[in-house]
Formats: C-alpha cells, sequence, structure tokens
C-alpha cells in the first residue's frame, strides 16, 4: 500500500502506461531498411573543384531519391592503399548492399607498382564481398606521359580483377570526357560540373542492376 493505493494497482498502471509508450515506437525491424550504396573513392568522386551538389554521387543520390542510402566515403588524394586501410570500419559501421569502388588514379599519377594497386583492390573486393555486399568496379585510364608499358599494366588491373572475382565493371569513369573540350577543369585530371552528368551515365549501367535486386524497381533505377 502506498499512501492508500494498493500495489497491485500501481504495477497494473505502470504495466498499461508501458504498453501504451511501445506502441508508439515503430518496430525495432523497421528502423531504415532501405539498402545502403557506399562509395569508396578518391576526387573524382568528391566533387573537386566544384559545388557537391554539382557531382556525380549528389546527381546519383537525386535519381534515387528515398530508395537508396548513399554514403559517400570518398576521400581527395585518396589511393588504393588508403581505402583499404578505410574499408575495413566502413563495412562495420554502414553494413552497405552494395560497394562502389572509385580508386586508383592517384597510385597511377604517382606511379605506384600496378601489382601494388591490384593487391590492395583485390583485397577490397573480397572484404566486400565476406561482407554481403555486391561490389561494382569503376576502372580509371592515366595520361599517356607515363608510358604505353606502365599505362598497359596500370589499366589492365581493373578487367583482370573484374574477370577474377565476377564483379561488373565500368571500363573506364571518365568515357566522354576525358577528351572532351570543356569536360576537364585546368588541371586536366578533374571532371567539370558540365562532366558529371556523363560520369553518372558512364556509372549507371552497371550499377542499375545491383539495385534492382532491391524490392520492386522504382522509375528512377528503371533508367536507362
Amino acid at each position: 500500500m502506498v499512501r492508500g493505493f494498493p500495489l497491485d494497482w500501481i504495477r497494473k498502471s505502470i504495466g498499461l502506461a508501458l504498453c501504451a509508450l511501445l506502441m508508439t515506437l515503430p518496430p525495432l525491424g523497421h528502423a531504415d531498411e532501405r539498402p545502403v550504396l557506399l562509395i569508396v573513392g578518391d576526387s573524382l568522386s568528391t566533387a573537386y573543384g566544384i559545388e557537391r551538389e554539382a557531382g556525380w554521387v549528389s546527381l546519383l543520390e537525386a535519381r534515387l531519391g528515398e530508395e537508396v542510402r548513399v554514403v559517400n566515403a570518398s576521400i581527395s588524394g585518396e589511393t588504393s592503399s588508403g581505402g583499404a586501410s578505410r574499408l575495413p570500419e566502413l563495412l562495420g559501421q554502414h553494413d552497405p548492399d552494395i560497394v562502389l569502388l572509385e580508386l586508383g588514379g592517384n597510385d597511377g599519377l604517382r606511379g605506384l607498382p600496378p601489382s601494388q594497386l591490384e593487391a590492395n583492390l583485390a583485397g577490397m573486393i573480397e572484404a566486400s564481398l565476406e561482407a554481403d555486399a555486391q561490389v561494382l568496379l569503376l576502372g580509371i585510364d592515366i595520361p599517356p606521359n607515363y608510358g604505353q608499358a606502365y599505362r598497359n599494366a596500370f589499366t589492365g588491373v581493373f578487367p583482370r580483377l573484374a574477370a577474377t572475382y565476377e564483379v561488373p565493371l565500368v571500363p573506364f569513369l571518365l568515357e566522354n570526357v576525358a577528351l572532351e573540350p570543356g569536360m576537364m577543369q585546368e588541371d586536366g585530371i578533374h571532371p567539370t560540373a558540365d562532366a558529371q552528368p556523363t560520369i553518372l551515365d558512364n556509372v549507371w549501367p552497371e550499377l542499375a542492376p545491383l539495385l534492382k535486386r532491391y524490392g520492386e524497381p522504382t522509375a528512377a533505377i528503371g533508367q536507362d
């Protein structure tokens, strides 16, 4: 008895109040069931030198709307070694359904061994697959002045990895951009804002089939 109220009555009242509160909360299983798309890249995916909203990743987010949660973990200047060291934490933190790997450009510009690039990307692909994520590999090229032998060794990494791990590949992220007037900034390395829709168009044909695996395809996911 508490000040004239029976303990059983107090316990029952508290129980009813807790039940009413729990009924107003969303079920735990319905938190955020959208597929998660994790992008691990370099300045090509950070909208370097242009407004963030103009970058191809932001354009992708706009196209997908609320259908997919996009996590852009790209860092300007990132190498494949840096991405490989960061990936385990990113996988644990975001539990992605799809991982886009857009790395290698800075390895090439620094003249790092293509074998090192291949080993780093292979480890990232394996880690992503082991985390039950689909992988999309985005290939890149380097300027001709690095020598044809090095260039061949560098660009050969991407199709070889795609074949080995049976993952989709965008052969050259900057297709119809790199050599087109007005599509590159003055440094000759980073695309302009005008180039970003073309970059998204290069990625989309390989990304859309991965997205269609999650529920009914939306009008956005069905775009060409």
